[in-house]
């Protein structure tokens, strides 16, 4: 009876230890940090050395200096020309994260904001010494910023051999693909982020939404299965894109996770590292990238706090995936219904227009390019026309040449397109300059380039009743009545 009475009574204990451990674990709670915090801290840590996205790697070297006496700072080797790069070592903790950017030169939006995160790492007494001080002794954190810095200095996606290093995780042909591997089997962190930029023309899918963030968990096998690895990652974005929807609502997508077996973010999540991507696409009015910036700021800091406090494992991989997918369906210009003349005889096309940017001499120019015609339904334009009964219609080439770019005004330039002119000729100056009229300026050439066909340059006239409505100048809309401010990337041809 006694043995019974002891029994019963240690089952009850045991019992009641229990439910006390489980009150206690259903009472520890994430705790988010709030949105005005994370945007304070950017306001005050931004790094004003850094304005533009065209920086490169000379104006980086001072500002890692700057920080080599709260961090590690080490150099990992160069690149083909010879340039460093570093990595810069923070915190105390046991949780191993490694973030490296700017694997593509001319990607580098998540550069600028991890100089902001440093000037904040390096803070104190500022009303976040708590938040700074979980992350210090919780995560032992690896930057490597501007992997390819070769590329950063031409501003152009592949390093100076001419690849593409997120195609070189396997062969590790390049220096910089060594380098890189080379950091990650010496570190082993438990986390990754493989901080990127993606076109401005991505959009979240089948919706007019630009997806200024995507977000992925990258695949570590042709099977696209989750472990334990990626599925840390998914939950993790799963909280970084509940911040994201506070910030830009409808305004994420979800990359494409088909298994690339050549690309570091699938190959390091296989090698046991739970990676997480970030791709800056576009956001309105803003083409030098800063209130990106600030976003990835914001979500890189949210995140290291999500792993430092293990607040990822209140998320699901099911909230991952709930993340609409990444569309391709944005356009610079959409016109309409337009009427073009083949054998005399009129169709009514609609066709799409994308403006790419180029480098020439420090800053860059843009190329119009008609991407596609016919019916149009399926894509969503920056600038929509509807050009219902409007023609089509060639430009011609002023007759007399112009001093120079500079003896054009912009009034000028709209009144030889009201005439019918879409281009001037100049005696001096250099093809490929730079200049900013709304028309095409020539030196090499005397013939108007355009056409409506795909692959076209696109250059023409809108006319409705043989009178000039719109121009349309490498891919730049211009109403001819009420012409609106604008900024025209154009270069001399």
């Amino acid at each position: 009876m006694n043995i019974a009475k002891s029994l019963k009574f240690l089952t009850q204990t045991l019992f009641l230890l229990a439910l006390t451990a489980n009150l206690g674990f259903a009472q520890k709670t994430y705790s988010k940090l709030p949105v005005s915090q994370l945007q304070s801290v950017y306001e005050k840590y931004k790094e004003p050395a850094i304005a533009h996205r065209r920086f490169k790697h000379a104006d980086l070297q001072p500002l890692i200096q700057k920080h080599a006496s709260a961090f590690k700072v080490e150099k990992l080797g160069e690149s083909v020309d010879a340039r460093s790069i570093s990595s810069l070592d923070w915190g105390n903790g046991s949780i191993k994260v490694m973030l490296w950017s700017q694997m593509h030169g001319n990607e580098s939006t998540a550069t600028m904001a991890l100089f902001d995160l440093f000037n904040f790492l390096e803070g104190k007494n500022d009303g976040n010494d708590e938040l700074r001080n979980l992350l210090n002794s919780e995560l032992n954190l690896k930057f490597i910023p501007m992997i390819n810095p070769d590329g950063a200095e031409a501003f152009k996606r592949r390093n100076s051999l001419d690849i593409d290093l997120n195609r070189d995780a396997i062969s590790q042909i390049s220096p910089e693909a060594v380098i890189l591997k080379k950091a990650r089997d010496d570190f082993e962190p438990e986390f990754g982020f493989n901080l990127h930029d993606q076109q401005t023309y991505y959009n979240v899918v089948n919706t007019p939404k630009q997806a200024t963030i995507s977000l992925l968990a990258p695949a570590y096998n042709y099977e696209t299965e989750i472990n334990e690895v990626r599925g840390r990652a998914m939950k993790t974005i799963a909280g970084m894109n509940e911040l994201l929807q506070e910030l830009i609502p409808g305004g994420v997508g979800k990359y494409d996770d088909a298994f690339e077996p050549r690309a570091f973010g699938d190959n390091i999540q296989k090698w046991g590292t739970s990676t997480i991507l970030i791709e800056s696409g576009g956001y309105p009015n803003d083409p030098e990238k800063q209130e990106i910036r600030k976003i990835n700021f914001m979500i890189i800091l949210n995140a290291l706090h999500q792993i430092a406090t293990k607040g990822y494992e209140n998320y699901s991989t099911e909230q991952y995936f709930a993340i609409p997918d990444n569309g391709m369906q944005l356009v610079d210009l959409m016109i309409n219904e337009m009427q073009v003349k083949v054998n005399g005889k009129p169709y009514p096309i609609d066709l799409v227009i994308r403006r790419r940017e180029s480098e020439a001499n420090g800053s860059y120019y843009v190329s119009g390019s008609i991407d596609d015609l016919g019916d149009m339904q399926v894509y969503f334009g920056f600038e929509t026309l509807d050009a219902t009964g409007m023609e089509f219609t060639l430009g011609k080439v002023y007759p007399e040449a112009f001093e120079s770019v500079e003896s054009i005004s912009q009034e000028k330039a709209l009144e030889l397109l009201r005439g019918g002119f879409l281009a001037a000729k100049v005696k001096n100056g250099t093809a490929r300059q730079l200049h900013n009229l709304p028309i095409q300026v020539l030196k090499s050439t005397e013939k108007v380039s355009g056409g409506w066909m795909t692959g076209s340059a696109p250059n023409f006239f809108l006319s409705k009743d043989g009178q000039l409505k719109y121009a349309v100048v490498n891919g730049y809309l211009i109403d001819l009545q009420n012409p609106k401010t604008q900024e025209y990337k154009n270069r001399v041809l």
